[in-house]
């Protein structure tokens, strides 16, 4: 039998025998049911979070604050709670997944799977969530105790500039600049300045020295000369003073950067080694979802005709 196939432009394609095939293909059925992805994940946040309730309930008790020695240390408290809390979630999301495979209706173990992962990455951004509106909170706390004491501050501050300004109008303001311009003027013979203007350049040689990292013999030289007018010693014992001075703040700023370098180090090691954990974790929750979805996807049935002889 002769019959035309439509083409895609409407024109009969002569020649061709078969059926005549309707333009596109029927869209195959979803096999994903959200409803059931997203009860899955909700159930596996309630279980996690009712579970490690039940964790501090048990921290709780252990602490003994009567008894020395009773109550677990910090180490121990720390290891245990990670273990616990890694514990919870792993069996609430493998009930989130049971929930979401049976809930589905499907008999396809791939489906199955497929709607347990779905539950463990709802899972944890559920989580993600109530974490981040936890931190807000705290933040929102904090900055408002912080707002408290700043206000305090601010009236103790006000009543003290109160009580203080009677006495600060008795205060000469021209006299005060005259000191002022006086202790900032440096160079000179150190014998004929002030104590305000030894005590300002030998500030200002030491900021330099801080600031820059070394200092030049002449700066040296000076520093010594007005230690030596400043507190009445011998030349030679202000270099020595100088001297110790240098090597001191040399040792102090060496310390200080190998401190800074091994508190570097050690964070660095931190963050890798808590990321190597969060990544186990979400690996390990992936893992109880797929065997509670595979636990709860339906068996199929076979059903064999039997004929009767």
């Amino acid at each position: 039998m002769q019959t035309t196939i439509a083409t895609a432009q409407g024109m009969p394609a002569q020649g061709m025998t078969g059926g005549i095939a309707a333009e596109g293909a029927p869209a195959l059925p979803s096999r994903i049911s959200w409803g059931a992805v997203i009860a899955g994940g909700v159930v596996a946040v309630a279980v996690g979070a009712m579970l490690n309730v039940l964790g501090l309930a048990i921290g709780a008790t252990t602490i003994d604050p009567v008894t020395v020695g009773e109550t677990p240390s910090a180490g121990t408290f720390g290891i245990a709670a990670g273990l616990w809390l890694l514990v919870a979630n792993l069996i609430g999301l493998a009930a989130g997944g049971y929930v979401a495979a049976r809930l589905s209706g499907t008999a396809d173990d791939t489906d199955g799977v497929l709607h347990g992962l779905s539950v463990w990455a709802i899972g944890f951004l559920i989580s993600a969530v109530l974490l981040g509106n936890a931190a807000a909170g705290a933040a929102g706390g904090i900055s408002r105790m912080v707002g408290s004491a700043a206000q305090g501050l601010g009236q103790g501050a006000g009543e003290a500039i109160a009580a203080v300004a009677p006495a600060a109008r008795s205060i000469d303001p021209r006299a005060m600049a005259e000191r002022l311009q006086t202790g900032l003027q440096t160079g000179g013979d150190p014998a004929t300045m002030t104590n305000d203007q030894r005590r300002t350049e030998m500030a200002q040689i030491i900021a330099s020295r801080v600031t820059s990292g070394t200092a030049d013999q002449g700066a040296r030289d000076r520093l010594a000369q007005l230690v030596a007018a400043e507190y009445g010693v011998a030349p030679e014992e202000a270099r020595t003073r100088v001297d110790r001075l240098e090597a001191e703040a040399t040792r102090v700023a060496q310390e200080a950067e190998a401190r800074a370098r091994a508190a570097a180090d050690a964070a660095a090691n931190g963050a890798a080694v808590g990321a190597y954990w969060i990544f186990a974790a979400m690996l390990l929750g992936a893992v109880a979802a797929v065997f509670g979805a595979r636990t709860g996807t339906r068996n199929t049935v076979r059903a064999m005709d039997r004929r009767l002889a």
